[in-house]
């Protein structure tokens, strides 16, 4: 098993640096800018990235289990990563009726950190060799690789609540991960023959799965819908951007379709779709989500922090922060501790 150290990842940027584009509150991105999917520089604006920061979720160790025949193990308050080598083994996530079965070149990502265990597949086996009477041989022990993520931010951890509790790329091939191969390599190198930056190494190589993983899955036809699938969607991926690089700007529906090229009525039906809500929704989620951030991560007094995410007046952004966090802002504040980075 490697550990990295507790800090090796750069600082991430705060949500009151990202709530705020370059060029000021006053002035907001312009609609051939969000178009392009450009940031304020002309570069293109990298959704997932942002709000992968926000989590501040990062790659923390990896550990490898196997030759094993008999085996429960559990796994719970992490995000975890599972590649199985060899043999077959069984999903169970803690209060889901359903079991998982996954087998030699499957990876299953859990990225909320849902409880679950891993176990071994023998009884089934074990029973059809019994019921041959003839000595057929055992089923292959099972051996995977688990790697385990931290999440930095628990509070922003929303963000990550709108994926499934499981995610499993059977067989994990294809171009989308064809990558995938030459990251297991790399950890089982790092973890066989350690040396200096070998912590660091293990946690780049997990994080960058961990977003191949998800890109994967969000292109994929079966992906439930949420933010990351909209993000992904090259139709509605441009609003998605906009909204997240300026909350706080007045955007009205239409707005919206146009940076997307789209009609009003097939922007909004697409949204739905891939998002899973709609989009004046979405926009007041970000809205609200980021003024969490700001009250929790500054003294700025909540009147201003409505008014810089879009609210109108004060009492309108109370009662829609109270909607959403079950506590009008000022209160909300008092019982949350800030953020550490």
């Amino acid at each position: 098993m490697i550990v990295p150290p507790v800090d090796f990842a750069d600082r991430p940027a705060s949500q009151v640096d990202l709530l705020r584009p370059q060029h000021g509150v006053a002035d907001p991105p312009g609609l051939e800018d969000a178009a392009l999917g450009l940031d304020v520089n002309g570069q293109p604006y990298d959704l997932l990235s942002e709000l992968l920061r926000t989590v501040r979720l990062s790659g923390e160790r990896i550990a490898a289990y196997g030759p094993l025949r008999t085996f429960s193990v559990g796994f719970s308050g992490t995000g975890t990563l599972h590649i199985v080598d060899e043999g077959e083994v069984l999903l169970r996530i803690d209060g889901a009726p359903h079991v998982e079965r996954a087998s030699h070149g499957d990876v299953i990502l859990l990225p909320r950190g849902d409880p679950h265990r891993i176990s071994d597949a023998g009884e089934r086996a074990h029973a059809s060799v019994g019921a041959s009477g003839h000595d057929a041989p055992l089923p292959q022990p099972a051996r995977w690789l688990c790697g385990t993520f931290t999440i930095g931010d628990p509070q922003a951890s929303h963000l990550l609540a709108s994926l499934p509790a499981v995610i499993i790329l059977r067989g994990a091939r294809g171009p989308a991960l064809e990558g995938l191969e030459v990251a297991r390599r790399m950890l089982l190198l790092e973890m066989q023959s350690p040396s200096q930056g070998s912590a660091v190494m293990v946690a780049r190589i997990l994080d960058l799965l961990f977003i191949q993983i998800l890109r994967a899955w969000a292109a994929g036809t079966g992906a439930e819908p949420n933010w990351l699938a909209g993000a992904l969607d090259p139709e509605i991926g441009p609003a998605l951007s906009a909204i997240h690089r300026d909350p706080g700007h007045r955007w009205t529906v239409e707005e919206l379709a146009r940076a997307c090229c789209l009609s009003r009525s097939a922007f909004a039906a697409r949204f739905v779709a891939r998002v899973g809500k709609p989009p004046a929704t979405y926009l007041a989620h970000v809205r609200l989500d980021a003024a969490a951030d700001l009250l929790r991560d500054t003294s700025l007094p909540a009147g201003f922090i409505g008014e810089n995410v879009g609210y109108t007046s004060e009492a309108a952004f109370s009662r829609a922060f109270k909607h959403r966090y079950g506590k009008p802002p000022a209160l909300w504040r008092r019982d949350t501790p800030a953020r550490h980075s």
